[in-house]
């Protein structure tokens, strides 16, 4: 089967490492080429992949798709270009069907083998929730610009509750405060009567003493 598009990119390249890697010197000996690992090829097979799914035009009826693949089936694609072709078809033919009513979120799930290729969705924003449970480690994610309006409702009542909170801790900490300068005023007024008291009773027992000396003396 014939290899076109991004699919031939790869393999021309990945044959052209492999027999760089078999060269041979004017000497005979084989050539010191690195040849990449097998972690290095599927990363750059991932890589054209997910460029190949990009390129595919997502019917305006789809709102949010998510795909999930599996490192069997990215195996399998590798080493199979007609199933890595089936399966390309498969989503071609997933992203571009049109879904009524509007707003449609979809999961497609790539699995081993044909049999393990599955498609799930859901109409209308508020059915929303199963797509970003099922969505969340996704080798291929895109969601509408247009927020969902339950998920904008959320984050306007968490914003009015952060505000009201950080009102409350304002008002507590005025509150504290105030405590804080009456108790330390009544401490200073305190100080001050002891003060006055001691000084009082001082000024008193002076005085008293004078009065006996001045009596002792008539």
């Amino acid at each position: 089967m014939a290899i076109s598009g991004v699919g031939q990119s790869y393999y021309q390249n990945n044959v052209a490492t492999t027999k760089s890697t078999k060269s041979v010197n004017s000497t005979g000996e084989t050539g010191n080429t690195k040849e990449l690992s097998e972690a290095e090829e599927m990363a750059i097979f991932k890589k054209e992949f997910y460029a190949e799914i990009d390129k595919i035009p997502r019917n305006r009826t789809i709102t949010n798709v998510a795909i999930n693949i599996s490192e069997e089936a990215f195996k399998n694609m590798k080493d199979d270009p007609e199933y890595r072709e089936k399966i390309l078809s498969a989503l071609k033919r997933d992203l571009t069907s049109s879904f009524a009513p509007l707003e449609a979120s979809m999961v497609l799930t790539v699995g081993a083998t044909a049999k393990d290729y599955r498609g799930d969705s859901w109409s209308g924003v508020n059915n929303q929730s199963e797509f970003y449970a099922r969505s969340q480690n996704s080798f291929y994610k895109k969601t509408s610009n247009k927020k969902d309006r339950q998920k904008e409702l959320l984050e306007e009542y968490l914003e009015k509750r952060a505000q009201v909170k950080k009102q409350q801790q304002e008002m507590l900490n005025e509150k504290i405060a105030k405590q804080e300068q009456e108790r330390s005023r009544l401490l200073r007024s305190w100080n001050n009567e002891r003060l006055l008291s001691k000084a009082s009773n001082a000024y008193e027992a002076n005085a008293m003493t004078e009065a006996v000396t001045d009596s002792a003396f008539k």
